[in-house]
C-alpha cells in the first residue's frame, strides 16, 4: 500500500532522526526488530506501516512527516509518557485482528468490510486474515490515519479519543522562515500560522520576510509562469513580477529595477502565493 513518499532510505533516514540515532542498527533497536530487517527495507525499497506507526507513537513525530517529509516537528496529542518502547510494541501488537478493523472501519464510517476493501483495493480474504491470525494491519492504519484525520493512537492501540488534535488542525503548522537581506536568506524564527484560512493548496509552504514585506512561497511550486515568484539571479535571491515573453525571455521586475533576461538565467526558489504588506 502506497502512502509514503521518497525512497526507503529517504524513510529510514527520517525515522532515524525522529529518534534521534545514527545507523541502521540502532534504528532497528528502536523499532524492536532484527538489524537485517531495516537493511531489507532498504534493499526492497519499501517500509512497512507498523514502523511508522511505532516511531510516531514513540517520538510524537508528525506522521505526515514521517511518510513524505512535508511536514515536520509537528507532535501528536499527549498521551502517558509509560506507554513507549516495548510496552507500546506489545501494545500495538496485541491490538491487532477484529479490534483494528471495527476502528478503521469506524474511522472511516464503513458499515461493510466490503466497502473497506473496494477503497483499499485489497480482497476480502486478507481482511478474514487479519481477524483469523489476530494480524495488526500497519499499512493500513498508517493509510486510515492520513486518510481520515483519525488518531493514530486510538486506531493502534484503542487508547484516547477517535480524532488526533494535531491532524483535526494539521495546517496549524510552525512555518519555516528565512530573512531575505541582500540578496541572502538567512534562517529565521518559525511563524505559527494556521494556513486554512487561505484558499489555496500550499505543498512546501516557506515564509520569507525584508522587514518591510512578507511573502508565503510554495517551494514546490518550479515551473515559472506569469506572477510573483522568489527567484535566484546570479546567486542573488528576491522577489519579482514576472511577465513570460517569447522565446523564453522574461520580464522580471519589482521595487527596485525592471530588466529582461533568458529563463536559463535564473533559479526558481519557489511561487509567491501570499503577499503581506505592512500599512505604516
Amino acid at each position: 500500500m502506497d502512502f509514503s513518499e521518497g525512497s526507503a532510505l529517504e524513510i529510514v533516514e527520517r525515522l532515524c532522526s525522529a529518534y534521534g540515532v545514527t545507523t541502521q542498527k540502532a534504528l532497528a533497536e528502536c523499532l524492536g526488530v532484527p538489524a537485517a530487517n531495516v537493511s531489507n527495507w532498504v534493499q526492497r525499497d519499501s517500509v512497512p506501516g507498523s514502523a511508522f506507526v511505532k516511531c510516531a507513537l514513540d517520538t510524537d513525530s508528525n506522521l505526515n512527516w514521517l511518510t513524505t517529509g512535508k511536514i515536520a516537528n509537528a507532535s501528536f496529542d499527549e498521551r502517558d509518557d509509560s506507554l513507549r518502547g516495548a510496552i507500546l510494541y506489545n501494545e500495538i501488537t496485541s491490538n491487532g485482528g477484529k479490534p483494528v478493523l471495527r476502528r478503521i472501519m469506524d474511522a472511516y464510517g464503513f458499515t461493510l468490510q466490503k466497502q473497506l476493501c473496494d477503497l483499499l483495493g485489497i480482497s476480502s480474504g486478507t481482511v478474514s486474515t487479519w481477524v483469523r491470525r489476530n494480524y495488526f494491519p500497519g499499512d493500513v492504519v498508517v493509510t486510515c490515519a492520513l486518510d481520515t484525520g483519525a488518531s493514530l493512537e486510538w486506531l493502534a492501540t484503542g487508547k484516547g479519543g477517535i480524532k488526533s488534535k494535531s491532524l483535526d488542525e494539521k495546517f496549524n503548522i510552525a512555518l519555516p522562515r528565512k530573512n531575505l537581506q541582500a540578496g541572502t536568506l538567512n534562517p529565521a524564527e518559525s511563524w505559527n500560522v494556521d494556513l486554512s484560512v487561505l484558499n489555496c493548496n500550499i505543498t512546501k509552504p516557506l515564509l520569507v520576510t525584508n522587514g518591510i514585506k512578507s511573502w508565503i512561497v510554495d517551494e514546490d511550486v518550479k515551473n515559472i509562469s506569469n506572477g510573483r515568484w522568489l527567484l535566484s539571479i546570479d546567486d542573488k535571491f528576491d522577489i519579482y513580477n514576472v511577465s513570460i515573453l517569447p522565446k523564453k525571455k522574461l520580464n522580471l521586475f519589482n521595487t527596485h529595477s525592471e530588466f529582461l533576461c533568458h529563463v536559463d538565467d535564473i533559479y526558481v526558489a519557489g511561487k509567491v502565493v501570499v503577499s503581506i504588506d505592512c500599512n505604516n
